[in-house]
């Protein structure tokens, strides 16, 4: 039997929904819940427990009482912090839509004004601070928030080179980021198929010189490849990367995570 956290989450509200592009949806939460909330965490990690199907809130909230049942019973996964407006009490995460496949989809999808969730975190963010020469930022529709928020963290001065690749042209958006940074889109249809367009690309740039950081993130077969390259072929420092896998083709996030703490180890 899967224990449940001993922590109570913060319950958080839907106060909208937003269609960011055909496979991206961005709901905002808001409410007396977010007070406190760290500042600066965009691009933070976040744990979200997502109710059962019919669950009422108040039976839901009631789970995590403390006298409240000992098994897990809520579908949790990792998401990002995409923004937060502490004057306004709002918090923005963003969702992949790609069907019904999965149980945070499928809530995104049905969200609406007075939904709700529990929310976990936020972790540290991923890049404390900028000092780089250039930057290589490079994400799937999974981690676009994180590569987002990172750009907008950046230094206005900040140069170097961001590729997204999204799965249509409808999903190429207008990106704010430094004048700096050269931005290409590629578009990889089929998900289910590993991806080569990203590593061929972060191969076939221009390498500059002086110091390089990253922020890079996507499909886990897709990442390998890019650490590979960064710290074996181009002696990146590890310190200077962050680059993570956020999924992998077939496995749900639980497995996923197994898998990454087996490599890890």
């Amino acid at each position: 039997m899967l224990k449940r956290l001993k922590r109570r989450p913060r319950i958080l509200t839907v106060q909208s929904t937003r269609q960011l592009s055909p496979h991206l949806l961005r709901v905002t939460f808001a409410g007396p819940e977010l007070e406190g909330f760290p500042l600066k965490h965009e691009g933070a990690n976040c744990k979200l427990v997502l109710p059962r199907d019919g669950e009422s809130r108040a039976d839901f909230e009631a789970y995590f009482a403390p006298d409240g049942p000992e098994e897990k019973v809520h579908p949790v996964r990792t998401y990002t912090v995409r923004s937060h407006r502490p004057d306004k009490l709002e918090l923005d995460i963003d969702f992949v839509v790609h069907g019904d496949e999965g149980p945070a989809t499928r809530w995104a999808q049905a969200a609406k004004p007075g939904s709700y969730l529990g929310f976990f975190g936020p972790s540290q963010t991923k890049i404390a601070e900028f000092y780089a020469d250039w930057y290589l930022l490079a994400a799937d529709l999974s981690a676009m928030p994180i590569v987002e928020a990172t750009l907008e963290a950046m230094p206005d001065e900040a140069r170097g080179v961001a590729v997204f690749e999204v799965p249509s042209a409808e999903d190429i958006r207008d990106i704010k980021a430094p004048k700096g940074i050269d931005i290409t889109w590629l578009i990889h249809e089929d998900p289910h198929v590993p991806s080569t367009a990203q590593v061929a690309f972060v191969k076939s740039i221009d390498w500059r010189s002086g110091v390089l950081q990253t922020c890079i993130a996507g499909e886990s077969s897709v990442i390998r490849s890019l650490r590979d390259y960064l710290h074996n072929d181009r002696k990146v420092p590890k310190k200077d990367t962050y680059i993570s896998g956020y999924w992998k083709i077939g496995l749900v996030e639980d497995e996923h995570q197994k898998m990454k703490r087996a490599e890890a180890a």
